[in-house]
């Protein structure tokens, strides 16, 4: 078994790498002094020129839309960086390193799996309409499918209603933690609902298209996750008060929404989880110096047997989570998302714990400062528990894999 990445990837990386060095990293202090300059203006919501001033830099580099994979693009009519999942993998990694950095090269939540989504399901007028742009980052978008008065863990409890009338959609219901709707640039959701109460239980649901300027929306609020607003992106509750839409912005036809849901989430939970492994490298590198400049009780932090024993756990973790996700890619590559769907669920379960454990052994040898805003650890932790819940919360995985597992030892009987 050939665990080498490709040439392609190889070069990639060179580039990608070099570009955090000489952009990035950089920029890190003046990301968060515009963020606090832009709070104290009361223009909190206000797109950041830090990360808007890198991107033409990043699109002259190459380094733009790496995330849409082969099949997605042809899908779409448009072009990507001809990346499979697996070479994509190290690339995410590398822009985990830095929360924000994925936005920079397009590669970021959710748009990256609304664009798939559109790109995979949607008509060649939506297309156009939509994706396009997105693709070349002149607008941004929302996905709304979570509910506060529902466990939306299992989404056919969904209650949001999307009734045909005439040659329109009717849209009546209560979303939240819809990331990226506090964006300005927001200009359209996918949104999760009832179409047919009726149907089967699986075929109730559906997803549509609405451009974020229609009537009947209304932000309600911005969600704090552990005190961060997250702003400019924002993870906001919405209200659809008698939204009309056409008939044209359905995804891939009525009832057909947890199937779409399903297609979608397989590519946004491995591209989370390949940049919490870059999250958490740089949390150990972060761990590793202070340990090293740190003296405690007469020695340093470093030679303290605890501390070397989470670094050694540490990287143990790392590289057992980065194995397991270049092997759900590298399946997702050979037979689709359906066939890897055990790898994806599995990887989802890993990644975030360990991102978690590894970034908590950071903060502790950081001491107080890993507690405050002096350091990226407290922000990155948020980050790292809050993905045990988004895209489905571990419970679900996990459940998820015992049923596949339970099943290999009581088969189904067959037919008479």
């Amino acid at each position: 078994m050939d665990f080498d990445y490709s040439p392609k990837t190889k070069e990639l990386q060179a580039r990608l790498l070099k570009f955090m060095d000489d952009y990035i990293y950089p920029a890190e202090g003046a990301y968060h002094a515009e963020i606090e300059a832009n709070t104290a203006a009361g223009k909190r919501w206000t797109p950041l020129k830090t990360i808007e001033n890198l991107k033409p830099k990043a699109q002259a580099a190459g380094l733009w839309n790496l995330f849409l994979p082969e099949d997605s693009a042809a899908a779409s009519g448009y072009a990507g960086a001809g990346l499979t999942n697996q070479e994509y993998a190290p690339l995410a990694e590398i822009m985990g390193r830095v929360m924000w950095s994925s936005e920079v090269f397009n590669c970021s939540a959710p748009d990256t799996g609304n664009m798939e989504t559109i790109a995979r399901y949607g008509s060649e007028e939506n297309k156009a309409r939509w994706l396009k742009p997105l693709l070349e980052g002149t607008i941004r978008s929302a996905f709304a499918m979570t509910e506060p008065q529902v466990a939306s863990s299992d989404a056919t409890n969904i209650e949001t209603r999307i009734e045909r009338q005439g040659d329109e959609y009717v849209i009546n219901g209560r979303k939240w933690w819809t990331s990226g709707a506090g964006d300005p640039r927001c200009a359209v959701f996918i949104t999760m609902g009832k179409t047919d109460p009726e149907a089967a239980r699986h075929s109730q649901q559906s997803m549509v298209l609405v451009p974020a300027n229609t009537p009947g929306i209304k932000i309600v609020r911005p969600l704090n996750v552990f005190g961060y607003d997250d702003a400019p992106h924002g993870h906001m509750e919405v209200l659809f008060e008698n939204v009309r839409v056409p008939v044209s912005n359905i995804l891939l036809g009525e009832g057909r929404g947890f199937e779409i849901a399903q297609g979608r989430l397989g590519p946004g939970r491995i591209h989370h989880c390949m940049r919490l492994i870059g999250l958490a490298e740089r949390a150990l590198e972060l761990m590793c110096k202070r340990a090293s400049l740190r003296v405690a009780f007469g020695k340093p932090i470093a030679a303290q047997t605890v501390t070397q024993e989470r670094i050694a756990e540490a990287r143990c973790k790392i590289d057992m989570a980065r194995l397991l996700t270049l092997k759900a890619a590298w399946m997702m590559d050979v037979a689709g998302n359906k066939f890897a769907k055990n790898e994806i669920a599995m990887i989802k379960v890993v990644a975030p714990k360990m991102a978690c454990d590894v970034i908590d052994w950071a903060i502790q040898v950081h001491g107080g400062a890993g507690m405050c805003d002096d350091f990226p650890l407290a922000y990155a932790y948020t980050n790292a528990r809050t993905l045990r819940f988004a895209d489905g919360p571990d419970e679900v995985h996990r459940n998820a894999i015992a049923k596949s597992e339970l099943g290999k030892y009581n088969p189904k009987p067959k037919a008479a």
